[in-house]
């Protein structure tokens, strides 16, 4: 179908896209990093049994980390809702989920009024988040880039993923400040609760503006031609096209959640555990960071649209490498400031030339009719390995080297070097088509070449008539 097939949306059209995509990735990761800090201040004493204050920071970590393992159930579950009925009905369902089970947290009784059905109910709760989530970022993405003018994709697709950084602030931010206007007493008895009810606000606020927009232009014109696919997981795979894209897409996206996991999480671990320097001050760079990706983000979504995505995320994905060589020298120093320079630097300036570009790029990768599947496969499946895993394996390598970085560094160079690769070694069905089409053309031009030729000059020429 061409794009005349269905009318392209008015301006207005496209800002409430981009507006209902922003306030929903922030919403998701609103919802979801706020989960990550009360897990270890307030779920470990409140929702698991108090005996063993390890053990129960322990298990409160567990259940953070069942998020990522229930993020790529939610890619395939709206991945097929969204290749089957669309991109906006899909969304508006993540919405609901996320925000009613953050909303139900703030709800839940704890271990010493309900027992073991506290944790239990906290588990379950937190794989609906999970799974909201795993829906969410590949419809949003989705949303933007198919709504986007020709030359602007990248940056379209990178404003979801600007959620990602205000959900980060918001997340960390509300739960500061609600500690700081209360006692401690207040806020471990209530106050905490009141920065999960906070969602249902955001929620209601994002839903007004997601039901204002319309199903994409690119959803829309392969209803009216081929349809959806009748079970899109199926003819993903089916492909061998999209199955190598799938794996190369996986490998691709490696050093970027490791950076970020990196640099967002294990770096607060590692400066105030390994190198006995203050809490604060690594806080305070992650959050600094995080505002300059709001920046960064839409930058590096606008030099993709003039570079190319796939080279564009493969030079963030070298830089990310090749950053530990200078910042664990940084915070090596124990200066507050330099330590806190080298984290804004990895996070805040060169992640984003990987996380800006990455919506448009994966994207790409996959015709309409199975893309919403296509792109949450490769995320959230990565995103156990790439993100969920990096710190636990960056604290074994380090507990392996004595507490050196030697092993570290190696790891961000090894996954570096694959992600680039898989990068370079990516074929969008845009680009293969054309491929086809050069040698159809060739061959054309030498059949019409060969037509044209007198009979006497094909004999010179010793083909027989």
């Amino acid at each position: 179908m061409s794009d005349q097939t269905v009318p392209r949306p008015s301006r207005s059209q496209v800002r409430a896209v981009l507006a209902s995509c922003i306030m929903g990735t922030t919403v998701e990761w609103y919802d979801f990093f706020l989960y990550g800090v009360a897990a270890g201040i307030i779920f470990n004493k409140q929702f698991f049994p108090a005996d063993d204050p390890a053990v129960s920071t322990l298990l409160a970590f567990a259940t953070f980390a069942l998020g990522f393992v229930a993020r790529p159930v939610g890619g395939l579950i709206f991945g097929h809702i969204g290749d089957r009925v669309g991109r906006k009905r899909t969304l508006v369902m993540t919405m609901l989920i996320m925000g009613g089970a953050t909303f139900l947290i703030g709800c839940l009784p704890t271990y010493s009024q309900i027992g073991l059905f506290a944790p239990v109910l906290l588990i379950v709760l937190r794989l609906l988040q999970g799974i909201a989530i795993g829906g969410e970022w590949g419809g949003a993405v989705l949303m933007s880039v198919e709504y986007a003018p020709k030359g602007r994709k990248a940056l379209f697709g990178s404003t979801p993923q600007a959620g990602l950084a205000l959900g980060l602030l918001l997340g960390t931010g509300v739960f500061a400040a609600a500690g700081a206007v209360m006692s401690d007493s207040a806020f471990n008895a209530w106050g905490w609760r009141i920065t999960f009810w906070l969602s249902l606000a955001l929620v209601v606020v994002g839903m007004i503006v997601r039901l204002r927009v319309m199903e994409t232009p690119a959803f829309r014109d392969m209803e009216q031609g081929d349809g959806a696919a009748v079970i899109p997981a199926k003819e993903l795979l089916a492909d061998a096209d999209n199955r190598r894209n799938l794996l190369l897409g996986m490998g691709a996206r490696w050093i970027e959640g490791v950076a970020f996991n990196a640099w967002a999480v294990f770096s607060i671990s590692y400066a105030t555990g390994t190198l006995d320097m203050a809490r604060q001050p690594a806080l305070l760079a992650v959050m600094a960071a995080a505002g300059l990706l709001l920046v960064l983000i839409p930058v590096s979504g606008a030099l993709a649209d003039r570079f190319g995505c796939r080279r564009v995320y493969a030079t963030g994905a070298v830089l990310a490498a090749v950053a530990p060589l200078l910042v664990f020298p940084l915070m090596h120093t124990r200066d507050p400031w330099l330590a806190g320079l080298g984290i804004v630097l990895a996070l805040g300036v060169l992640y984003p030339l990987m996380y800006g570009p990455e919506g448009a790029f994966f994207a790409e990768l996959f015709p309409v009719r199975v893309r919403y599947s296509g792109i949450s496969v490769v995320y959230q499946m990565s995103g156990i390995f790439a993100s969920g895993l990096t710190p636990l394996v960056l604290t074994w390598l380090l507990d392996r080297a004595g507490g050196g970085t030697g092993l570290l560094i190696g790891y961000f160079l090894l996954t570096g070097v694959v992600s680039a690769i898989c990068t370079l070694l990516i074929r969008t069905p845009g680009e293969r088509s054309s491929k086809r089409s050069v040698r159809s053309g060739q061959g054309s031009s030498r059949i019409s070449s060969a037509s044209t030729r007198t009979p006497g000059s094909i004999a010179r020429n010793g083909i027989a008539t």
